[in-house]
């Protein structure tokens, strides 16, 4: 069935990975994509679909009603990627999280509500749900925890999920929400950790790693994510929540110890540093719901194979995040006309 699907954020880490599944996995579908470029979207993670006929690009802001709600007409889906999303810079200004994972999500929502769009796929974050204790394993993650949010960034991103969930309660929408463990993979931005410590140690540079590393996170691969979405899209029922998760938690300094292994690089490169304000200690996910009632489960996030690969794609690729890290990929976003459509 031919589908016209709108999705935010496309030219960052997660939307890139996920319109590259959707071209694959759906050839008949159109997929309308917007994005403000701000610095960690870059056009390059697209570069492969220039001249694609079923791929419009416009370069917009979600917080502009203006530019939205033309975006609106005749979509079947939204698919909602773009957001603010690292935990220092949230830190450090929590306005423009705010601004855009806050107002630009309910500027999507009215726009989608007054167009009659027929389903809203909103796509959060673990984060949401606060921390666990190291020292209780047993305890996951379910879509019934309580939101308990530490970051600026995670406060934004539950305020964003309480939005959708009235878009469904007050106003009848067809919504659904995802919450993902930590992803990685190809064309992440490299201020995330994996990019981050893998081209450090290209550079000879040491890796950072805040406080005593014990920090436990699920790492789940970016296309394990993108197929769980799509399901979700296509399967999920209006108004729940669904958890996704690698069903593969490692702590950081278990994380780092491996990195240092496929880089040939020895503890000496390990540069502790003081560790972030109310760094949550413990993510864990139970994605048993969307197993049970979609039939999805994580099939490509297993370490070590997935961690080499990944790996193995920044070294082949280091002119990519290179031009990321100097910011000269910027040269091209900056010349892109907003009213062009591709």
């Amino acid at each position: 069935m031919s589908r016209t699907i709108l999705i935010t954020g496309d030219a960052g880490f997660i939307g890139s990975n996920f319109v590259r599944f959707v071209r694959a996995e759906r050839p008949g579908w159109t997929l309308v994509t917007v994005d403000a470029l701000t610095y960690s979207g870059n056009l390059e993670n697209l570069a492969d679909l220039d001249g694609d006929a079923r791929h419009r690009f416009v370069h917009g802001d979600i917080r502009d009603a203006g530019t939205v709600r033309p975006l609106m007409d005749g979509v079947d889906a939204v698919v909602h990627f773009a957001a603010e999303s690292h935990v220092d810079r949230s830190i450090h200004d929590s306005t423009p999280f705010i601004t855009t994972n806050v107002q630009g999500t309910q500027i999507l929502l009215d726009a989608a509500r007054d167009a009659g769009v027929p389903r809203f796929a909103h796509v959060s974050t673990d984060e949401v749900y606060g921390s666990l204790p190291l020292d209780r394993p047993d305890l996951t993650f379910t879509e019934d925890t309580p939101l308990a949010p530490n970051s600026p960034y995670a406060a934004s991103k539950a305020a964003s999920d309480l939005l959708v969930r009235a878009a469904h309660h007050t106003f009848g929408m067809d919504a659904v929400i995802t919450r993902c463990s930590n992803n990685f993979g190809p064309f992440q931005f490299p201020e995330k950790v994996i990019p981050l410590f893998v081209s450090n140690l290209i550079e000879g540079k040491p890796v950072p790693l805040y406080g005593d590393g014990a920090n436990v996170r699920d790492w789940l691969h970016v296309t394990d994510h993108c197929e769980a979405i799509l399901a979700v899209l296509e399967r999920g029922s209006a108004g729940e929540v669904y958890n996704i998760g690698g069903n593969n938690e490692r702590s950081n300094l278990e994380l780092t110890h491996e990195i240092l292994r496929l880089m040939d690089a020895d503890e000496a490169m390990i540069q502790p540093v003081a560790d972030r304000p109310g760094h949550d200690r413990r993510y864990a996910i139970d994605a048993s719901k969307i197993q049970r009632e979609l039939g999805w489960r994580p099939t490509r996030s297993a370490w070590p194979a997935a961690l080499e690969q990944t790996v193995a794609w920044y070294r082949a690729n280091e002119p990519w995040w290179r031009r990321v890290k100097s910011g000269a990929y910027r040269e091209c976003s900056d010349r892109h006309d907003p009213s062009l459509a591709r």
